[in-house]
């Protein structure tokens, strides 16, 4: 038995879905996941239960979003009649909100339906990081709020673009692939959906890296990319497609305008001041 708050160190997890754990004191012990808590978030737990103040998601979204836009199929323009609403947003926890034992949220789910939102260092951290999903909420057509902040996050567009990109996205592509073959292998068929949006995010990671501007709306390619997704698009034509545009993202890359790396110090900079402006404004 461990008892509650020990500390451990996961070693792997098992094939039955639990955790080898090594505690402090050397021991190694078989937990359920429910049975875990990231130290962090079982301090703050504590902290919690001793009574510091717990911040309100849903209101973090309602009164401090800085940007929102809409994403996924209807910002893509593969939108079909049973396409829902994706929307992603950025809020801008004020400063009080870091100065107590319990920090505020990096990420909320809600409180609308279909709608996820990133505190703005968060967002910042991982859009540095060409993370594609966040890159093509900077860019989406479909802006559904936008705060003074806002537009000087849009302003700093060019600052998260990079030769990064050609990782992120070849990785994640790659990666995805190799479990959808392994769907096919067992399942006789992949999630056509998903193969279609991955071939789309390598038409927006060419752009991006030709350009600095990521394909969003896959105009012209809706078609074929729509045939993708019911199916009607045999798996070698499709696998001859990617293939295809992963050279074409090899060619973009060698001859792109981007930076080897992000503008990190241009948006620490801004993310100081605008977190400088917020504390300024609690002090009045």
């Amino acid at each position: 038995m461990v008892r509650r708050g020990a500390t451990g160190q996961v070693a792997g997890d098992r094939a039955d879905g639990r955790y080898a754990v090594r505690t402090v004191d050397g021991r190694d012990v078989v937990l359920r996941r429910e049975q875990i808590a990231l130290r962090r978030a079982y301090q703050q737990d504590v902290a919690v239960d001793a009574g510091a103040p717990v911040h309100d998601p849903a209101a973090l979204v309602r009164e401090h979003t800085v940007y929102a836009a809409v994403v996924g199929s209807r910002a893509f323009g593969l939108a079909t009649e049973t396409s829902d609403v994706d929307t992603r947003g950025v809020y801008l926890a004020p400063a009080p909100a870091f100065w107590g034992l319990v920090p505020p949220p990096t990420h909320v789910e809600g409180p609308e339906p279909e709608w996820f939102s990133w505190e703005l260092g968060r967002f910042c951290e991982l859009a540095l990081k060409s993370n594609p999903n966040l890159l093509e909420v900077l860019h989406s057509p479909l802006v559904v709020a936008c705060t003074p902040v806002g537009e000087e996050l849009l302003a700093l567009r060019p600052a998260f673009a990079s030769r990064l990109a050609h990782q992120t996205f070849n990785g994640y592509v790659l990666s995805q692939f190799t479990k959808i073959e392994a769907d096919l292998r067992r399942d006789g068929a992949p999630r056509w959906k998903h193969v279609m949006h991955l071939l789309r995010l390598l038409l927006s990671a060419r752009d991006l890296l030709r350009t600095g501007t990521p394909m969003v709306d896959v105009g012209t390619y809706r078609e074929r990319l729509l045939a993708v997704r019911s199916g009607a698009v045999a798996w070698a034509d499709v696998e001859a497609w990617r293939l295809a545009l992963h050279a074409d993202l090899d060619e973009a890359v060698a001859t792109s305008p981007l930076p080897e790396a992000p503008d990190v110090v241009r948006v620490d900079a801004w993310l100081r001041d605008v977190r400088a402006r917020s504390a300024a404004e609690a002090l009045r």
